[in-house]
């Protein structure tokens, strides 16, 4: 198997959110081959029907592995990751991995037991957020906020456009009030805002995303791939050869402009951009 027919990583979501998890992958596994997918013409997921969700996602996902040689997907979405991931397991053989709030690590490192969880409307209103929080923070006070602005004020930046400041503090302030030093980021936009974030919320020690988790999961899975491939990918995975950017960035609507340079920004410099992708 020669490099370029190496199998790669395909990284999914609803617009560029997914983007802060891909490089999340890229640091832990600088060699690896990614593929990232973006639904932007569904954007925003949060607001959708569930059956929406789903059929978008599967329909976009297994057209991507037809054309793309990709054993490992990453829902890099909580929306969908909470609504599509049973259904698209059932439709594709390769190995799915979802993403869901870092209530567990950020619990383990909270000083003062309290907790705010920043969030979309639709995820701080899941029970499966409920049921997250009475697993491994049950001992801690926990503060939602569940706010539509920010998905899209993360996707302005892929555009070049400023967070507004002074919104964003407003938004924050019940965390200041509640007195929390730990706040999850409940959404995969959320970590391409964080400067924006540690200057309105100064007073928050921690804040933890779900990007590491999702790293340390594919590097799992491609150890349990290299036992079952060793030569193939001993030979993507050699020191010294030098890192591949992403290979293709695809969007089902219109490429964001400025997209090419944010992702090089993010260690993400895409080998091709695709707009109006696949087939809904």
């Amino acid at each position: 198997m020669n490099e370029a027919s190496l199998p790669s990583v395909l990284v999914f979501d609803s617009g560029v959110g997914g983007l802060s998890v891909a490089a999340s992958i890229r640091r832990r596994c600088p060699h690896l081959p990614l593929v990232y997918l973006a639904d932007n013409a569904g954007f925003p997921y949060g607001d959708k029907p569930e059956e929406e969700v789903t059929r978008r996602t599967c329909n976009l996902v297994t057209s991507a592995l037809s054309q793309f040689d990709c054993q490992i997907v990453v829902l890099a979405c909580n929306t969908a990751s909470t609504v599509a991931l049973p259904a698209l397991r059932q439709c594709v053989s390769e190995a799915v991995v979802g993403v869901v709030p870092a209530i567990k690590p950020a619990a383990a490192i909270s000083v003062n037991r309290r907790i705010g969880i920043l969030a979309t409307p639709a995820t701080v209103a899941r029970s499966y957020l409920d049921q997250l929080i009475a697993d491994y923070a049950a001992d801690c006070q926990v503060s939602r906020i569940g706010h539509p602005s920010l998905v899209h004020w993360a996707e302005g930046l892929a555009r070049g456009e400023p967070v507004p400041q002074s919104r964003l503090a407003e938004i924050l302030v019940p965390f200041e009030l509640a007195g929390v030093d730990t706040v999850v980021l409940g959404c995969t936009h959320y970590p391409l805002l964080l400067p924006a974030l540690k200057q309105a919320a100064p007073g928050v020690r921690f804040w933890v995303d779900s990007g590491d988790a999702i790293a340390r999961r594919v590097e799992q899975l491609l150890a349990f791939l290299k036992s079952a491939q060793p030569q193939a990918l001993t030979s993507r995975l050699q020191p010294g050869m030098p890192p591949k950017p992403l290979q293709q960035a695809l969007f089902s609507a219109s490429a964001p402009p400025g997209i090419e340079c944010f992702m090089t920004g993010l260690g993400l410099a895409p080998g091709a951009i695709v707009g109006f992708w696949g087939h809904i």
